[in-house]
């Protein structure tokens, strides 16, 4: 059985996903993937499932009605993990934006170096970000910026989507009182396991737009994010953030 689990969401990812998986596999990882897949249109679905015969033991796929959000795809993910005997779940993009790579580096963290949540920084020695144009360079590092001076958060890339969870920090944050679905999904798991104490870890990487495939940003996912921070304060303030066993 293997200690770790890659959640990767799909929606008409049908030019990556079966690049990613291979790649994912042929690490040095002994890790399972699974696909939460929703309802693309492109075939997506069809190609994992051809993959499943091939990885019957390693390859899992959970599809959905629709294109339902990523972080609802990412709860699904977290709660089949947990029925499961997984110790490290990983999130990470079907686009190669994330090199499948940094995977080991982010896994060596949390199990050699105390990370509880580990994250594939893109910030955290510099802006390593390619393929992007300058615009959406200011956006990203500015909103990291803007969620650390209303948060006081100490994470320098908190809108990354590429990150390692151990276990217990799953089992701990109360995923029913996730309330957001884009960016600001990514600072609420930050953010809720920061105020609880777990140990975040920022592992330097270097991102990389995507070459094939369309991108799922969008200016109401960023919206989300700037409104979802001041939201995510205030909670915190009244004392709203707790642990499951609370």
């Amino acid at each position: 059985m293997a200690d770790s689990v890659v959640i990767i969401p799909t929606y008409n990812e049908k030019e990556n996903i079966e690049k990613i998986i291979r790649k994912v596999f042929s690490l040095d990882l002994h890790c399972h993937i699974l696909v939460v897949e929703d309802n693309s249109p492109d075939g997506t679905a069809q190609i994992v499932q051809r993959l499943i015969q091939e990885f019957p033991d390693r390859l899992f796929m959970e599809q959905r009605k629709g294109k339902l959000g990523l972080g609802t795809a990412y709860i699904h993910g977290f709660r089949w993990a947990l029925k499961r005997d997984y110790q490290f779940v990983f999130e990470m993009d079907a686009d190669f934006s994330h090199n499948p790579d940094d995977l080991l580096r982010l896994y060596d963290a949390a199990k050699n170096r105390g990370g509880d949540l580990v994250i594939g920084s893109r910030y955290i020695t510099g802006v390593n970000v390619v393929n992007w144009p300058m615009g959406r360079v200011l956006m990203s590092y500015g909103a990291s910026v803007y969620v650390r001076f209303i948060t006081r958060m100490k994470v320098m890339d908190t809108t990354a989507g590429f990150i390692c969870y151990t276990r217990k920090v799953l089992e701990t944050l109360d995923l029913s009182r996730v309330r957001f679905t884009g960016y600001a999904f990514q600072i609420e798991m930050k953010y809720t396991a920061w105020k609880l104490g777990f140990n975040i870890i920022e592992v330097p990487i270097i991102f990389t737009d995507r070459t094939l495939g369309e991108s799922k940003m969008s200016k109401g996912i960023f919206k989300e994010a700037v409104l979802g921070v001041i939201d995510l304060r205030w909670r915190a303030l009244l004392g709203k953030l707790k642990p499951v066993t609370a």
